[in-house]
């Protein structure tokens, strides 16, 4: 088992944070700081989880504030910027040479991007988009009988 930093453990806490996987977080380990860990070293700084139920308060307290971060702000997440979306649709339908059904969707998903068809909110409008128009009536009288002339067939 290679003993760990403390730069080290806080990438691991604020990764199993962002709920990497033990398994993600070897390989990101190994690739950022050329260091072999095992996936059980991983689950040791979990405190969700049973191997990390002796963890320091620290390290717990590390892990709870970065998660609360990682659900909280999504901004720090490039796929959820429209932007970036688009910009990578855009790689897509310019690397898509022969492909033309790629090219397509990829064009069409743009389009909804565009649109924001992937959110709630719609907007209603009038005829040639203009404000809808309202007809408010005052009644006089009792409505009823207005009702039964309407509805009585003679």
């Amino acid at each position: 088992m290679a003993a760990l930093t403390n730069e080290l453990k806080r990438f691991i806490v604020q990764s199993l944070a962002c709920y990497d996987t033990p398994s993600q977080i070897v390989l990101a380990v190994k690739q950022e700081f050329k260091i072999d860990v095992t996936r059980q070293q991983c689950e040791m700084y979990d405190p969700t989880k049973r191997a990390g139920k002796n963890l320091s308060k620290k390290w717990v307290d590390e892990f709870h504030e970065a998660r609360t971060k990682f659900k909280e702000d999504v901004s720090d997440i490039p796929i959820a910027n429209k932007s970036f979306r688009l910009r990578a649709l855009n790689r897509i339908v310019d690397e898509a040479k022969g492909n033309s059904v790629l090219k397509m969707q990829a064009l069409e998903q743009a389009a909804k991007e565009v649109g924001d068809s992937y959110t709630n909110r719609k907007e209603i409008t009038g005829k040639g988009g203009d404000p809808l128009s309202m007809l408010v009536t005052q009644l006089q009288g009792s409505a009823l009988p207005f009702a039964e002339t309407v509805t009585d067939d003679d």
